[in-house]
């Protein structure tokens, strides 16, 4: 006979058995060894698939779409797009009305020294012992958690001549009206204090975080040795919060270069209260120049990363030990 049963252990035409179905009821194949070595190597990528394909979705495309338009004179209607090359950069920097509003976000920078000083005096005076201090977390959390439109439309009434403030001053005995957001000496100190109060909060939470991780065995030993409040602060809590000190410095530069939200709803940015990123928005939308403002927006993302990598490299992120 040319065919024999499979229960003897050889297949029919000269197969090999691994070649046959397995047997009715037995158990699946065991993956190879090389099968077993791949697979844990792909599971951080299936893992990374969902938040990488938003990433280059949702950034890297919009910012690869903002370097083209900067290089046309395209009016963000026009299927037309005309290649003018680096013209939208020369034009951008040979304007002196374009880029003098930067010096706007020296009052944004200046009061973000201030926010950082006072959230590090109430996150260092609110992390020991003190009465009340759950209320007084979320006094100062409150703010950062409404709406920056409320925001100003709230301080467009406490800033309003005759308003809140200068009821406040009335009482206080300085008497009369201010135009506290029609002066160009007082609009960008005003409208700088609103985002002191606005992010406050945010810097609180960051230094609050940050003291509370130092271990408490380091307070007890130094209140042993005698060390009173400012020198646990300087030789304790400060070495131990540096990475979230320079965190916040990043934070504070880039913010205060990308003011928006508070200067537009206040005043739209009219007078001297227009930020460079209010001017890029009125370019694009208002006057029409797509590439004028894309070009402008690519030069204000250059100088925050500059600025950026400067700051990595005078304070380097380095390993604190305080113990």
């Amino acid at each position: 006979m040319s065919r024999q049963s499979t229960t003897t252990g050889r297949s029919t035409d000269g197969l090999a058995p691994a070649d046959l179905p397995p047997p009715v009821g037995a158990g699946p194949r065991r993956p190879s060894p090389g099968a077993r070595r791949r697979a844990p190597r792909l599971t951080p990528w299936l893992f990374l698939l969902a938040p990488l394909a938003l990433l280059v979705t949702f950034t890297y495309v919009p910012i690869a779409g903002m370097l083209s338009y900067s290089l046309t004179d395209w009016d963000g209607v026009s299927p037309d797009k005309a290649w003018v090359g680096f013209d939208n950069y020369v034009q951008l920097f040979t304007r002196p009305e374009l880029f003098r509003v930067f010096f706007v976000s020296g009052y944004y920078l200046a009061a973000s020294v201030l926010q950082m000083a006072v959230a590090l005096y109430f996150a260092t005076l609110l992390s020991f012992s003190t009465r009340f201090r759950n209320l007084f977390k979320g006094v100062l959390f409150f703010p950062y958690l409404i709406n920056g439109v409320a925001v100003g439309f709230v301080f467009l009434y406490f800033f309003q001549s005759g308003g809140t403030l200068d009821s406040v001053l009335s009482l206080l005995g300085h008497h009369g009206r201010h135009l506290w957001l029609g002066d160009p000496d007082l609009v960008n100190v005003s409208l700088s204090g609103v985002s002191v109060w606005r992010y406050l909060g945010l810097n609180f939470v960051l230094f609050l975080g940050a003291i509370q991780s130092v271990p408490s065995e380091l307070y007890e030993a130094s209140e042993l040795d005698g060390a009173n409040r400012w020198q646990q602060f300087r030789h304790i809590i400060a070495p131990g919060i540096r990475p979230v000190l320079s965190l916040s410095v990043i934070l504070a530069v880039s913010g205060s270069l990308s003011v928006f939200e508070i200067p537009y709803v206040m005043t739209g940015g009219s007078g001297d209260s227009k930020t460079f990123v209010i001017q890029t928005v009125k370019l694009a939308f208002q006057f029409n120049k797509t590439g004028l403002a894309s070009a402008a927006a690519v030069v204000l993302l250059l100088i925050i990363l500059l600025v950026t990598w400067v700051q990595r490299r005078l304070v380097p992120d380095e390993r604190v030990d305080v113990v």
